[in-house]
């Protein structure tokens, strides 16, 4: 689904923990490390797609986490021609994405990179809210810099009943491999 403009309708997800550290993941027999992010499915709603996709990313449910905020627009990026597929080429521009922030409630246990049959990530770590962009590949930097922005505010404001997240206890090293 592309719209007229020639963007991917799309959601992006930072996912944090009770330190406000952000959740990287590596992608599959790559060296490219970037946050969970997919395609609106059509009939989908932006945030029913941020649930599947950290469902099938991330195997968090909604139990999981809260939703800190998203951002008030879309971000758009510029797909770069030659990491077009050829029969998208013409119609096809980038991504537009609505992006999510959530926290972590559950433990880096919950934490199952091989929830899919196609796992797009083989590893993953925990990093400082504001990690240096250069991990990032070049033609989305931008947008990242932006949802980061955007949503920062949401770390430090309180819970619904007026209380701080509380703290969770860790029970492995982040980024440890799923072993399930």
């Amino acid at each position: 689904m592309i719209d007229r403009d020639g963007y991917r309708p799309n959601v992006g997800i930072i996912l944090c923990n009770w330190k406000n550290e952000v959740f990287w993941g590596k992608r599959v027999r790559e060296h490219a490390w970037q946050f969970p992010q997919g395609g609106i499915k059509h009939g989908e709603s932006p945030e029913a797609a941020m649930y599947r996709e950290l469902r099938e990313e991330v195997g968090l449910a909604p139990q999981h986490v809260r939703v800190l905020g998203r951002t008030r627009e879309w971000l758009r990026y510029d797909v770069p021609d030659r990491w077009i597929r050829r029969e998208s080429r013409g119609n096809y521009r980038g991504q537009k994405q609505i992006w999510f922030l959530l926290r972590l409630v559950g433990r880096d246990t919950d934490v199952w990179l091989r929830a899919s049959g196609r796992p797009e990530f083989d590893a993953w770590r925990w990093s400082d809210y504001r990690v240096p962009m250069d991990t990032v590949i070049e033609f989305k930097r931008e947008v990242y810099q932006r949802a980061l922005g955007e949503l920062a505010p949401y770390l430090n404001r309180r819970s619904p009943r007026g209380r701080q997240y509380r703290q969770l206890d860790r029970t492995e090293p982040a980024g440890a491999l799923d072993r399930r």
